[in-house]
């Protein structure tokens, strides 16, 4: 029998050798392999569902400006509405027949309104019909239907979106309402194979990889859709292999776990497509605003094909920077959808030839209107308690008119420009806040001289004397006391000693230095006159008439002392606004606001202004009240503004203080009350008076408005009455010696029978009887 050979023992170095290591437990290496792919997979399949299931992204809170409220026999002019119209990006053509377009014709207009979810719901799109007549709405029709309508709303401006910390910006669309010629053109030029590959193209790969070998240098991309929106939602720039891997495994992940059209959605509202500053900006919803300053579904095809083009390189096609380099990339697309039977010849050879028609991304500036949104931060403070609310997608709807806020910016701006140069200033300083009378809606404020500025808000924030602006306290005070004081009521205007704090004594002067003896109540308010009016605040009450104040809707501690009666106390403009605001409103006192409504992202209700209002002051003495304040107007210390607005019955206040280092205004017409402020942060004096400074803004605030005529409904109770000039005793129509004012008639004693023993004739009607009634 043959002898066997002994075995070869392996040596330690075969032992060793991984390659014949590795073919004896490949299989078992495989299993491994696979077991860390899978569990990878896994991990990132939680990520990706984490982050692509929630909410992919925090997108801005969007505070709205009002929705313009358009209803029967309303006092509006076709001017206003077209302003409106301009401000929310409606294109004006011969024939309103798409969505975004009006037409202006002989008695009105037509509008196609935008669809919106306001805060009182859900509203489509409306064809619709406005006929004006005298100044007012005769007719609102829609045009679909031909049915008679009571109102309409038109959607709200956007006036900016409160940012996060992230410095994204995005407004986010929905497929369904994205135009479908975008789809079709990012697809075809960004992806062609999108609808057919599972993530990943690995023979686009390998095109790109040949061309850019072939080149020298990266010209080709391969990357689908898919892979980029991986690279957008999850990963860096950073190239190298690994994240190129990763890449392509969380592409065929998407695919595999979410619908072609959720993923282009996704894509649509991610896509990164220029910079608004230091803000991006991302998603076409946002782009179409950005620079075109109209929705998406709005846009023509060679816009689309703008901002598809734009994709490739936001900054090398920055159409503002360089509008010839995106034409051309923008043709290009053109191009593509006329190859793919996308676009008829003529639509392509029309769309080739249209100019960029760029808006100039204003409407999306940060910064805008700083001291009207100062206050809506204040209020979302108490609104919303959880500051991360206010920067997660809510709709905040405000009370802002943006157009009269421009015209309000632009009347600061100039009036000060001008009184500086006149007055040979520097360093003056103003603000004007701008309410609705009846709501308490603040329509506009204005913090400084350069409404722009950033920084501290003058018409919140700076307490001021008041100077005479505090007189319609005191003669409502007295006026409600019908049975003691009228309009007619004579008062002293005489020398008088008051002792005032610290035991000084104190010798309060009218203006123009002089004294008259006596004069009517409704004459000492109309001018201004200081002593009469010191007389009249010691007589109902110092108490009193900070408790009217307070009733008035000011909650600021004040000094009871004489001087306060001429206006020493220190309130901020939308204080004083606030006080005036109530006397305007006929006694109603609301309080002033500037948000009316939150909705959370998905459009459901989370908050809304619901206070009621709550009568303040007796009804017929503010009325009375309003009647001298509207004389104030025509005859006295605002008399200007009868002059620069004849036609146009309006109200207010002047006021100055020691010095003239204060010069403020409030006034109103029918709707708006104004109330301005000019003076110099270090309280020096300015030497303008209130009708000389403040009240020149509010006249040239006006003036770039329509305002509308104050009418004031005569109280049940109220009447002309006649009483002599010079004891105030009440007397018969036709008298000599008499004024004829409004009075509370049941506050009155009897008629006497006769004039100092003979009887007149009826005495002709005042102006206030023609213009008002009796």
């Amino acid at each position: 029998m043959p002898k066997k050979s002994p075995k070869t023992k392996p040596t330690l170095a075969n032992k060793l050798n991984p390659l014949r290591w590795i073919a004896r437990n490949w299989w078992r290496l495989l299993i491994i392999i696979a077991a860390v792919i899978a569990a990878y997979c896994v991990y990132l399949d939680a990520q990706i569902v984490k982050q692509f299931s929630g909410n992919k992204w925090q997108v801005p809170a969007q505070i709205f400006a009002r929705p313009m409220h358009l209803q029967l026999k309303q006092e509006v002019t076709i001017k206003e509405i077209v302003e409106e119209l301009e401000l929310l990006g409606y294109r004006k053509v011969r024939h309103a027949d798409e969505t975004g377009e009006y037409q202006l014709k002989a008695t009105g207009l037509r509008i196609q309104r935008r669809a919106f979810h306001f805060p009182h719901g859900q509203e489509s799109e409306l064809a619709v019909d406005i006929t004006l007549a005298n100044g007012r709405i005769n007719t609102l029709r829609d045009l679909d239907t031909n049915a008679a309508l009571d109102e309409i709303y038109l959607e709200p401006w956007l006036v900016t979106r409160l940012m996060s910390s992230g410095r994204e910006d995005r407004m986010l669309v929905n497929l369904d309402a994205v135009p479908a010629s975008l789809t079709k053109a990012l697809v075809l030029v960004e992806d062609k194979d999108f609808y057919q590959h599972y993530g990943i193209a690995p023979l686009s790969i390998l095109r790109a990889l040949i061309a850019n070998v072939s080149a020298g240098r990266a010209v080709q991309g391969g990357s689908t859709l898919t892979q980029q929106l991986v690279k957008n939602l999850f990963l860096t720039n950073e190239k190298s292999l690994v994240r190129k891997a990763k890449e392509a495994l969380m592409a065929l992940i998407i695919d595999a776990r979410y619908s072609k059209d959720e993923i282009i959605e996704a894509y649509l509202n991610e896509v990164f497509l220029g910079q608004n500053g230091n803000t991006g900006v991302h998603g076409f919803g946002l782009a179409s605003l950005f620079y075109f300053d109209r929705p998406l579904a709005e846009l023509n095809v060679a816009e689309i094909a703008t901002l598809v083009g734009i994709i490739k390189g936001p900054s090398y096609y920055n159409p503002r920077r360089h509008p010839e380099r995106v034409t051309v990339r923008r043709n290009l697309v053109l191009r593509i959808l006329f190859e793919n039977n996308e676009l008829q010849r003529n639509e392509y050879e029309y769309a080739i030839n249209q100019p960029l028609n760029l808006a100039s991304g204003a409407s999306l500036t940060s910064g805008k209107h700083p001291a009207f949104m100062d206050l809506v931060r204040r209020e979302l403070k108490t609104v919303l308690a959880d500051p991360n609310m206010r920067e997660s997608g809510l709709k905040v709807f405000t009370t802002l008119d943006s157009v009269a806020q421009r015209k309000a910016e632009k009347a600061v701006k100039a009036g000060v420009n001008t009184q500086q140069k006149r007055m040979d200033l520097t360093g003056l300083q103003s603000a004007m806040v701008i309410t609705d009378i009846k709501s308490g809606e603040v329509r506009s404020i204005v913090g400084d001289a350069n409404p722009q500025f950033q920084g501290f808000n003058r018409a919140l924030d700076a307490k001021r004397a008041i100077g005479s602006l505090i007189k319609p306290a005191i003669y409502l005070t007295a006026l409600e006391r019908a049975a003691q004081f009228n309009l007619a009521t004579p008062l002293k205007d005489e020398p008088i000693q008051l002792k005032s704090t610290y035991g000084k004594m104190w010798e309060p002067k009218n203006a123009d230095k002089k004294f008259r003896g006596q004069v009517p109540l409704v004459e000492a308010l109309t001018q201004s006159l200081n002593v009469p009016t010191v007389t009249l605040g010691m007589e109902v009450g110092l108490d009193d008439i900070a408790s009217t104040v307070k009733r008035l809707g000011v909650n600021e501690s004040i000094d009871i002392y004489p001087a306060m009666t001429l206006g020493a106390v220190n309130f901020s403009p939308i204080q004083v606004n606030q006080m005036y605001q109530t006397i305007a409103n006929n006694g109603r006192y609301i309080p002033l606001h500037a948000v009316t409504a939150v909705l959370s992202p998905k459009d459901k209700p989370l908050w809304r202004f619901n206070l009621q209002g709550e009568q303040r002051a007796d009804l017929k003495a503010v009325y009375l009240l309003n009647y001298a304040l509207h004389k104030v107007t025509l005859e006295g210390t605002a008399k200007q503004i009868k002059k620069v607005f004849a036609d146009i019955n309006m109200a207010g206040k002047t006021g100055t203080t020691d010095d003239y280092r204060d010069s403020w205004f409030s006034g109103f017409d029918n709707n708006i009350l104004v109330t301005t402020w000019m003076g110099k942060d270090d309280n020096q004096p300015i030497n303008l008076s209130g009708a000389s400074g403040a009240m020149q803004l509010f006249i040239g605030y006006q003036s770039l408005q329509q305002p509308k005529s104050l009418v004031r409904r005569y109280p049940k109770g109220l009447g002309i009455a006649h009483f002599d000039e010079k004891s105030g005793a009440l007397s018969r129509p036709g008298c000599a010696h008499t004024i004829s004012v409004p009075a509370i008639l049941d506050a009155l004693p009897p008629i006497p029978k006769t004039c100092n023993g003979e009887v007149r004739g009826p005495l002709k009607k005042s102006l206030w009887e023609r213009l008002f009634g009796n």
